[in-house]
This record gives structure tokens, C-alpha cells and sequence, in this order.
């Protein structure tokens, strides 16, 4: 491998560490604006868990969704990351 190509990809994984901090802080306040709702759906009794948001969630994700993910690679994480914050 040549110096010039290792250079840039010890770049390029210098970005990715650093978009990967970024999303773990979005996760987090996510998980906290999800915490939020939830504390407020037994006020106005609402169920815990709605399917038709989850719906709404992945549909306004594939609307946005400009690539090189897939829409079903999408529904994939944000499916995992949906159901950690059901857990939380």
C-alpha cells in the first residue's frame, strides 16, 4: 500500500470517528426526548407503543434518504435503534 493511500484512509477513518461521536450524541438526546414522550403518554392516554409512528418514522426516513443506503438498510437500523428505545 502506498503512503499516499494509507494517508487517506487514516484520514477518512479520522471522519468516520468522528461522525460515529455525533451519532452517538444524537442517539443519546434522542433516547432522552423518548423519555420525555413517554413520561408524558399516560397523561394523555396514549399507549406506550404506537405502530402507526413507527410507520411514520420509517417512511419519513425513506423520504429523506439521499444513499448509497438502501431503504431497507435503513428500516434495518432504525428498526434496532427503535427497539432499544423501547427498551430504555
Amino acid at each position: 500500500m502506498s503512503d499516499e493511500a494509507k494517508n487517506g484512509i487514516d484520514e477518512l477513518r479520522v471522519r468516520i470517528d468522528e461522525i460515529d461521536c455525533q451519532v452517538v450524541r444524537l442517539l443519546n438526546e434522542r433516547a432522552k426526548l423518548a423519555l420525555e414522550i413517554r413520561g408524558l403518554k399516560p397523561q394523555a392516554k396514549m399507549a406506550l407503543y404506537d405502530p402507526k409512528r413507527e410507520e411514520q418514522i420509517f417512511a419519513r426516513l425513506a423520504a429523506c434518504n439521499e444513499g448509497p443506503l438502501y431503504g431497507d438498510n435503513l428500516r434495518e437500523i432504525y428498526g434496532a435503534i427503535l427497539h432499544v428505545m423501547k427498551e430504555l
